[in-house]
């Protein structure tokens, strides 16, 4: 069994190293794992970064896109281009701690579930700024009304599911609306996603963070084009 880790990175300079030293260091058991990294055309010194990581270790998966297309552009790129039995995303901002995967990786063996999220509101000890606790609860109970699921965190980084789960689904989404996308269409096939709690340190704007209003109204039209015109 192979767990496959896609790292979307752009302009992550100062965290992409820490991310993949904490990622390689979680005891997975006996799985095998698989780090696949994708530059979606970073303008710092990400790129030299990835170039020393995979001399220091060569089974770093890697892709520079030439030119910055989105999170869900170099998210699905990552996908096609790895091989696990299982697959989760890894932001590389650092909110996020990959000691979460065995958490994950037991629901879908133990409890044997097809889709695993980790739940960011799950966890009571989470403090999320007001802004976007709003956001994602506006955003996760519409998906819960257009597709009948019980979600708690749709905007969750934390993805972890079986690669036939992606069996039949078209994700076209390119930027940060690649998350309902996937989320609905997992919910559209039937799947049921179990969600469990994590642990979150979230970044501000000022520190890099990427996400905008903009992109909360392309995440509402993706949710109703995913309903209504799939």
């Amino acid at each position: 069994m192979k767990l496959s880790i896609i790292i979307p990175v752009y302009n992550e300079q100062d965290s992409l190293e820490k991310i993949v030293e904490r990622v390689l260091a979680v005891d997975l058991g006996g799985i095998e794992r698989e780090i696949v990294i994708s530059d979606d055309g970073s303008q710092d010194d990400t790129y030299q970064i990835i170039q020393r990581l995979r001399v220091k270790y060569p089974d770093l998966i890697c892709y520079h896109s030439p030119t910055n297309l989105g999170k869900g552009a170099a998210v699905r790129l990552g996908v096609a281009i790895s091989s696990g039995d299982v697959i989760t995303i890894q932001d590389a901002d650092m909110e996020l701690n990959p000691e979460e995967y065995p958490h994950l990786l037991a629901s879908l063996f133990d409890q044997k579930a097809q889709v695993v999220y980790g739940s960011r509101f799950l966890n009571l000890k989470v403090k999320v700024n007001r802004t976007s606790l709003l956001a994602n609860r506006f955003l996760t109970m519409l998906t819960n009304v257009l597709f009948g699921a019980h979600l708690t965190d749709m905007e969750t980084g934390y993805k972890m599911f079986f690669r036939e789960a992606l069996d039949g689904i078209r994700l076209r989404c390119v930027h940060f609306d690649f998350e309902p996308e996937i989320t609905a269409s997992l919910l559209q096939k039937g799947y049921h996603i179990m969600e469990v709690p994590i642990s979150y340190s979230p970044r501000s704007i000022q520190s890099g963070k990427k996400m905008s209003w903009v992109d909360g109204f392309e995440a509402i039209f993706t949710l109703l084009r995913c309903r209504f015109f799939s």
